[in-house]
């Protein structure tokens, strides 16, 4: 599904004097498949970006479309659905649900626990390293642990959007490689949107999105999609 972002604006303490800038002026065309980095600093509106194109956001301004579909002021009953159907999720903390285990937080996006989403669940979770933890509550597993069920977990519903705002900030460097391989698996049919401030797990990216004080100062695409 192809993304556009039309002047889009995010300002917050609109009651004010002086508004707060979050985004200004962002203007963006997305294929809708491959691995797009969002990078900055700290401030500089990369996660605001990524939730108003999630719909977990609305701007205050512009225009926000997915494929045919412009989800700015869609229905909040639509937009939870299409959330819910389309998009996965993983964020700099887990939310994972307390007394669920591994794998039933795992299930916990289709809501159905049979033997076929079980042994998808069991392959993501493999997939991870993680698959000896599955009868675990999360308050039995480390940071990383705990990210990477919620990486599964993002997984399990076959989502056309992968939204990741730090996604690897609790593993370290070499667990967060492999997090991103498994993520760039999904590219060729999917879209995979990362915020991060470690460039590095990009190298692969075919997408890199720079902004500062929520303005897009650049947008490098790689000269050939992978395939």
């Amino acid at each position: 599904m192809n993304y556009q972002l039309n002047d889009v604006n995010l300002f917050y303490d609109m009651d004010k004097e002086e508004r707060t800038a979050a985004l200004q002026d962002i203007t963006l065309s997305l294929d809708g498949k491959g691995l797009v980095g969002i990078l900055g600093p700290s401030g500089s509106g990369k996660s605001s970006l990524l939730y108003i194109m999630a719909g977990l956001k609305q701007p205050t301004s512009g225009q926000v479309i997915y494929g045919n579909r412009e989800i700015t002021n869609m229905d909040s009953s639509i937009l939870a659905t299409l959330r819910r159907k389309e998009f996965g999720f993983v964020f700099q903390q887990h939310f994972l649900i307390n007394y669920m285990t591994v794998l039933e937080n795992t299930l916990s996006p289709l809501n159905i626990n049979n033997k076929s989403t079980r042994r998808k669940a069991m392959q993501l979770l493999e997939r991870l390293g993680i698959e000896k933890y599955v009868n675990k509550y999360p308050h039995q597993l480390s940071g990383g642990q705990r990210q990477r069920v919620a990486i599964a977990r993002a997984l399990m519903n076959n989502p056309k959007v992968i939204f990741g705002d730090e996604p690897t900030a609790a593993l370290d460097h070499a667990s967060a490689v492999e997090v991103m391989e498994l993520l760039s698996e999904y590219t060729t049919e999917a879209m995979v949107v990362i915020v991060t401030h470690d460039e590095s797990i990009l190298e692969k990216a075919d997408t890199k999105i720079y902004i500062r004080d929520g303005r897009v100062e650049e947008v490098h695409k790689s000269k050939q999609r992978r395939i």
